[in-house]
């Protein structure tokens, strides 16, 4: 079993930086940038990359440190090279967010459930307490205490946070097909999840960007990059509060279809052009 102090942190850290701020840019580019040129970067590189978005080569430092200590980066020399990379715990972070982040899980009526039942004894009141917050931040509702549910898509991520925090022995889960509710499934989910915060942070992101991308426009891969990289940062922490329910269990006026058509289309037309800027410089830079 895993140590609760390690990938537990790499786990959830990924939401503890508020979007726009310099930590949480800096995870941004090292999710869908760094990882994309082999996961290693020197610091002047890294320095130049979020110097176009606005952060000053000392906040870029400043994060770098912060980040090292989590255990988000480590150091180490390539070719005499002083460099900082990914680590493997921060590896698996970003790779489980990459399906959710970049193609957003929908569940349809009648797909699965999976339900977490647990009971902790008094002594591991830390414990339920990191378990509650994790499997909220991943998208499950609270059906009572002890008893939560999520899409069954959700159920490996489920599982690593119980193997990450050492609590295999007081979770038990069910797949389920069929649930009962005493009035309709539209009002358990807004009983089980925040469903105003998570059609408040749609309609926040909407109010950010849509005015911010044309219809149509050819842009450089600089700029692709300026565009996309605040977009992403704000967008990735929503398919996580958000599970993907069904159109059946949300309200008629849901702005997370619309969302999801913005990002899209932002990433179809901004990702590979901007990730072809960020490998151009770490080239540059290189020689």
């Amino acid at each position: 079993m895993n140590s609760p102090t390690e990938p537990a942190s790499a786990i959830l850290d990924d939401f503890d930086s508020r979007p726009g701020s310099a930590t949480s840019l800096i995870r941004t580019v090292l999710g869908a940038y760094v990882r994309d040129f082999g996961g290693s970067v020197a610091i002047a590189d890294f320095v130049e990359l979020m110097r176009a978005v606005g952060i000053p080569p000392e906040s870029t430092r400043i994060a770098v440190a912060r980040l090292k200590k989590k255990g988000v980066l480590r150091p180490r020399v390539c070719g005499g090279r002083g460099v900082y990379e990914v680590t493997e715990q921060a590896e698996g972070m970003f790779a489980r967010g990459d399906p959710r982040i970049f193609a957003f899980r929908q569940m349809r009526e009648g797909d699965p459930w999976r339900l977490i039942s647990f009971t902790l004894p008094e002594s591991q009141r830390a414990a339920r307490h990191q378990l509650r917050r994790r499997l909220g931040w991943i998208g499950c509702g609270t059906v009572s205490p002890g008893l939560w549910i999520a899409p069954e898509y959700l159920s490996r991520e489920i599982g690593d946070i119980v193997d990450a925090l050492g609590l295999s022995e007081y979770v038990t889960t069910f797949v389920s097909t069929s649930v009962f509710v005493p009035d309709s499934m539209g009002d358990a989910a807004a009983r089980w999840w925040d469903l105003d915060g998570i059609a408040a942070r749609h309609r926040e992101f909407l109010d950010h960007h849509r005015r911010r991308l044309p219809a149509v426009e050819d842009v450089s891969p600089l700029e692709a990059f300026v565009r996309f990289v605040p977009l992403l940062d704000e967008w990735r922490i929503i398919p996580y509060i958000d599970p993907g329910l069904p159109a059946g269990m949300l309200p008629d006026d849901w702005p997370g279809s619309d969302s999801v058509r913005l990002f899209a289309s932002a990433r179809d037309r901004y990702l590979a052009p901007s990730r072809d800027w960020a490998r151009g410089v770490q080239s540059q830079l290189l020689t």
